[in-house]
């Protein structure tokens, strides 16, 4: 059975579905797209981190050298 928007509130508050229910489920649908956004930029700020990460060199302690051909430090002599 479906509920019409001008059918009684099937939680027993006497409202009109529109003006009961109706407006619950919008605002936990927004509260829903909220939350997927913060953590959809969450997610994203996550793979630059690592991403960045990969990509840049590490720090080099004193006396090394950094080989673009084998991706490491090597010692100076």
């Amino acid at each position: 059975m479906t509920i019409g928007r001008n059918d009684p509130c099937p939680c027993g508050s006497g409202k009109k579905y529109k003006r009961c229910c109706s407006e619950k489920q919008q605002a936990w649908s927004m509260g829903t797209a909220v939350l997927v956004v913060v953590l959809g930029f969450i997610a994203v700020a996550a793979i630059y981190a690592l991403w960045a990460s990969l990509v840049a060199p590490p720090e080099a302690s004193s006396g090394q050298v950094w080989s673009p051909e084998h991706g490491h430090y090597h010692r100076t002599r």
